[in-house]
């Protein structure tokens, strides 16, 4: 599906070219080098206004379609076309209008799009204006689809008939479905980091929940302030995991809940736990997927302490690597054959620890690209070594505050 998104949106914008750059050939033609650039041909300077305004056009469209994002669109898009008017309009209203006429024309163009909205085909109309002076004496309505199919329409007015608005109206048409289905694979993906940081919640919250509170109820009477200590823990590790805003933490915030989810754990299985940490403070305001790190540490526990009955030594480092920072996870309990490894990661068979290291892999390759998935080295009884790599900065990573 997003190979034929892709292909089309090539398709789309080759075609839009084609259509918007001969539309503005003239004009470019006449401005010459006024504008103090040189860009070689007509068609060339053409090209370059066309590319330009589309790239204008695009940014509130990959928002989806509201009145906002249409209103913002609409602007770049009439000029664009070159018509007098242009609107936008989803299944039951015109969302922006950009050009003369919008008072008196609004009525009439929703019960045309009606229309496009039954059939999916474009239509070609004569305006039927009674008012004086109005340019608008033609229509073009193409529709605008999405995965749902037809979202609403774009309306091009024009004072005459003309094959070209009808062929150019209709490619800016596809070329701004396109952006809308964009727009919904971005929410789809959203939606996606929604539900698996969920599921890592649901798998934190019964298991490590009961074990903790258990472990606190020990040192009540023995022990009440490491008792009451241990609650300040289990409290800021839980306000922490369960927060409702944002994808995305600083490096030095998922360290500082690791940390407390190791000393409930110490709690728990006393000095058979040895932990180190190795961590570059230059790394620390690093922004990462929230939540990515944890499950890492919860595996590194489970099969260096639960599987086994011996000692287990988890060493975690966080190092500055030029444009990257390498965190790694490693352990020296049971370890995992290597072949069974690479199944779980590719979901082809379920795990008995839960999701955290295919979850965690899917998340990295989702936000930063197949490049950045987790690399595991392991062997039955050698071990688990995890290493994860994030770029310190990537467009659209950043911690959001609550």
């Amino acid at each position: 599906m997003v190979s034929g998104t892709l292909l089309a949106a090539l398709a789309a914008t080759g075609t839009l070219l084609l259509a918007a750059g001969f539309a503005l050939g003239r004009l470019a033609g006449r401005r010459g080098g006024r504008d103090g650039l040189d860009f070689g041909t007509p068609v060339e300077r053409a090209t370059f206004h066309t590319l330009h305004t589309a790239s204008l056009a695009a940014p509130p469209l990959r928002a989806g379609l509201t009145e906002e994002t249409a209103r913002k669109a609409a602007r770049r898009l009439r000029p664009l076309l070159g018509t007098e008017a242009l609107a936008l309009t989803d299944r039951t209203a015109v969302l922006a209008w950009d050009g003369p006429g919008g008072a008196h024309h609004t009525e009439q163009v929703m019960e045309r799009v009606a229309e496009v909205l039954d059939s999916g085909r474009g239509q070609s109309v004569r305006a039927e204006c009674a008012a004086p002076g109005c340019p608008l004496r033609w229509a073009v309505i193409a529709p605008l689809t999405g995965e749902e199919g037809v979202l609403g329409a774009l309306v091009a007015h024009g004072s005459h008939e003309s094959a070209v608005l009808v062929r150019a109206a209709t490619e800016v048409a596809r070329w701004v479905s396109v952006q809308l289905e964009l727009a919904e694979l971005d929410r789809s993906r959203t939606r996606l980091i929604e539900a698996e940081i969920r599921a890592l919640r649901a798998q934190i919250s019964p298991h490590f929940i009961y074990n903790s509170l258990a472990a606190i109820a020990s040192f009540v009477r023995t022990d009440p302030e490491r008792a009451r200590e241990l609650l300040l823990e289990f409290a800021d590790f839980t306000r922490y995991s369960f927060r409702r805003h944002g994808d995305f933490a600083q490096l030095a915030d998922e360290l500082r809940s690791i940390e407390q989810y190791l000393a409930l754990a110490g709690a728990r299985f006393g000095d058979r736990l040895q932990v180190t940490l190795q961590i570059a403070p230059e790394v620390l305001p690093v922004t990462l997927p929230f939540l990515c790190l944890q499950p890492l540490v919860e595996n590194a526990v489970k099969h260096g302490l639960e599987d086994s009955r011996k000692t287990c030594r988890i060493t975690i480092a966080a190092q500055d690597a030029g444009a990257e920072a390498v965190v790694t996870i490693e352990d020296d309990g049971v370890g995992m054959d290597p072949d069974a490894l690479r199944s779980v990661l590719a979901g082809e068979r379920p795990r008995s620890s839960g999701i955290g290291l295919p979850n965690v892999d899917e998340r990295l390759r989702q936000v930063y690209g197949d490049d950045y998935g987790l690399v595991v080295e392991t062997g039955v009884d050698a071990g688990m070594k995890v290493t994860v790599r994030v770029p310190k900065y990537r467009a659209g990573v950043h911690r959001d505050t609550p």
